[in-house]
């Protein structure tokens, strides 16, 4: 299925609120990184979803967060696009779903991990480069969002590490955690200006 990014963007950009908006272009970003870490191992199995599909879920996996879908997020993700005229594909529908454990999901292919494992982290990044003096991620340090993560809990505590660290089981991602962090640091670094950092 061929998406027009720039549709759904703006979808994104007229249902969500614009802190929301760039946390779905950091999540876009860690989605692209992650995927293009994990290809160039060769850790892909048959099943694995398409890159694009990594990439809009990242995007619009907040969409139904906004407006009149909220309370029944992320279970609204078609009907919020609807309003749109645009629509997804079940792979897509299900790598969203995913970034919430509590939706009762087989967790079946390297994407809905990622979705998972990625989501929270992006605020605790932004985070990060916000208590520099530039508030630039340019100028962040690995070790610095490193030493937030593990020895500062009541940091960003909104960020859910306990689903972050999963990035490290076996059959989900098998990725280290700090090499984990750093894909999505970098990926997120790589768009900074569109994240206003």
């Amino acid at each position: 299925m061929q998406y027009d990014r720039q549709k759904y963007f703006e979808a994104v950009k007229a249902q969500l609120e614009p802190n929301i908006v760039k946390h779905s272009l950091a999540l876009e970003a860690c989605m692209g990184g992650i995927y293009d870490y994990l290809n160039g191992l060769g850790c892909f199995a048959d099943n694995e979803p398409a890159k694009e599909d990594w990439l809009l879920a990242g995007l619009i996996h907040d969409i139904d967060f906004g407006g009149e879908f909220k309370a029944d997020h992320p279970n609204k993700t078609r009907e919020a696009l609807a309003k749109y005229g645009l629509t997804i594909s079940d792979s897509v529908e299900r790598i969203v779903k995913s970034h919430d454990l509590g939706q009762n999901i087989r967790y079946e292919t390297k994407a809905q991990w990622a979705i998972l494992c990625a989501d929270s982290l992006t605020g605790l990044i932004v985070a990060t480069a916000l208590v520099y003096p530039s508030k630039k991620l340019a100028d962040v340090k690995l070790s610095s969002v490193m030493k937030r993560f593990l020895k500062e809990p009541k940091f960003a505590a909104g960020t859910r590490r306990d689903e972050v660290v999963l990035c490290s089981k076996p059959d989900g991602l098998n990725i280290p955690l700090e090499k984990f962090v750093e894909i999505c640091f970098l990926s997120m670094q790589k768009i900074a200006v569109d994240l206003g950092l």
